[in-house]
């Protein structure tokens, strides 16, 4: 664990894994408890099974491996809530059958970050904003958890000296940055849309030539 290269060996691990001696592990396991969805980051899964078939597809993985290095264990939906932390995801089917992405926090969580007076460079500090507010961005649902979360963001960060004015800046870094990809990818559009056609007769060898000039 916290080794730059864990998650790489992981990876082959587990892939040497699902396609043990070149055969479909997913594809093998008795049909009554095969998986419609298999999704994996490294060794963290999330998989759509039959309600009674977890322990039953839990046993057939822990089947595969001959050197018992791995074990997989399982949690299920619970108490009607249905509720299922996913790395950083906090997945809850609603009762209308739609999905709700929430941020997840494991229970031992502390709100203990990177303190804003300790001896790093400012970039680091302001990195810390930017990945929180980035996640809140793009994983959350709805505008009103968004909100919810900035709130806890801005309250935890507080709690490590972090000043108002360092969310402001990450705020307008990143709207700089958004509108420099916008005017770099109109120029790049406009670029594009500006180049002329030449036709011209072929000519052997002087044609691929001229060809490989001008495109």
């Amino acid at each position: 664990m916290g080794s730059p290269v864990s998650a790489v060996i992981a990876n082959f691990y587990m892939e040497k894994l699902e396609r043990k001696d070149c055969r479909e592990v997913l594809q093998n396991v008795d049909p009554r408890c095969r998986p419609k969805i298999w999704k994996r980051y490294v060794d963290d899964v999330l998989d759509v099974i039959k309600k009674d078939q977890g322990k039953n597809f839990t046993d057939h993985l822990n089947s595969i491996d001959d050197t018992n290095s791995i074990k997989f264990t399982y949690e299920e939906e619970t108490n009607g809530v249905i509720i299922i932390p996913f790395l950083d995801l906090l997945i809850n089917r609603q009762p209308d059958k739609t999905v709700k992405i929430q941020v997840y926090r494991k229970p031992t969580h502390t709100d203990h970050y990177l303190h804003f007076q300790s001896h790093h460079p400012i970039h680091h500090k302001s990195g810390v904003v930017r990945t929180l507010m980035d996640r809140k961005d793009t994983l959350m649902s709805t505008e009103d958890d968004k909100d919810r979360e900035e709130l806890h963001i801005r309250n935890a960060l507080k709690s490590c000296g972090y000043p108002k004015w360092i969310f402001d800046k990450v705020k307008h870094d990143h709207c700089q940055k958004r509108k420099k990809t916008i005017e770099t990818n109109k120029r790049n559009k406009s670029a594009q849309e500006s180049k002329g056609l030449a036709v011209i007769p072929y000519v052997e060898w002087l044609s691929e030539t001229a060809e490989r000039i001008l495109t």
